[in-house]
């Protein structure tokens, strides 16, 4: 015979408690019996806590029968999955940029000649960086940037560019950039080139498709290059990437999982 004290508290208390419950409460004394599955469940009770907390979310019950629960519970798998990644493993400290520009000019001899007019290596920590993954590159007399001082009879065939990034004491190499192009190299020109860069496996930051290496070279007075500027560009927006994405990014290709 069942007693007093063993029997079911009156549905009365149970809404009455339940309206003081979180989502994870109520989602374990759904796990009680049939009978709390089906109260703990109900849209009365999880229509609210989807207002609070996934308005758009909720708005789907108008149009679908999905549950209020059924919605929450995804809606936060969802909300899960696109926290922020964690911090970069690199810091700008770790890396170098080198690039290295060269051309083939054709001359009015008809003869092709290869010139390198740029090569630069440049520890990161040495550029501002501003908060994204952009670096202005000055070219200083002294380093190696040949004076191109092209004659009018001159005609640019091809520019080629590569730009890598180093991982300090030459323990990891990742190419940025390896393309060829065409631009004019009289003082004041501004030559751009940009590469489509690959999705890293298994990423799931920021970063992903949709992302180029962006370069530009710019000429001063006597055909020498006087600047360098390389950037990473998210071209869905055109904005370049934070620092940290950017970084995030060079984890992949430049240290083991």
């Amino acid at each position: 015979m069942e007693t007093e004290q063993d029997s079911p508290p009156p549905w009365e208390v149970l809404n009455l408690i339940s309206q003081y419950l979180d989502p994870k409460a109520l989602a374990l004394a759904s796990c009680v019996c049939n009978s709390w599955s089906a109260f703990m469940s109900s849209n009365n009770l999880w229509e609210p806590i989807c207002q609070a907390h996934f308005s758009s979310m909720s708005n789907l019950h108008n149009l679908t029968a999905v549950p209020y629960r059924r919605l929450y519970s995804i809606a936060s798998a969802a909300a899960i999955r696109r926290q922020l990644p964690s911090k970069p493993r690199l810091s700008l400290d770790d890396l170098v940029f080198t690039v290295n520009v060269s051309t083939k000019r054709k001359k009015s001899s008809g003869n092709n000649n290869a010139d390198v007019f740029a090569a630069v290596s440049k520890p990161i920590r040495d550029l501002a960086a501003d908060g994204v993954f952009k670096f202005a590159v000055e070219v200083a007399n002294e380093e190696k940037s040949a004076v191109l001082a092209a004659a009018a009879s001159e005609v640019v065939e091809a520019v080629e560019v590569v730009w890598n990034v180093v991982l300090e004491g030459w323990s990891g190499v990742f190419t940025m950039m390896d393309c060829e192009g065409k631009m004019g190299l009289s003082a004041g020109c501004e030559g751009w080139f940009s590469a489509e860069l690959p999705t890293p496996a298994c990423f799931s930051g920021i970063v992903g498709s949709g992302i180029v290496a962006d370069l530009k070279i710019g000429f001063g007075g006597g055909g020498r290059v006087e600047k360098v500027s390389v950037g990473m560009l998210n071209v869905v927006n055109w904005r370049y990437v934070s620092v940290e994405d950017g970084l995030r990014y060079l984890d992949h290709f430049l240290l083991p999982l």
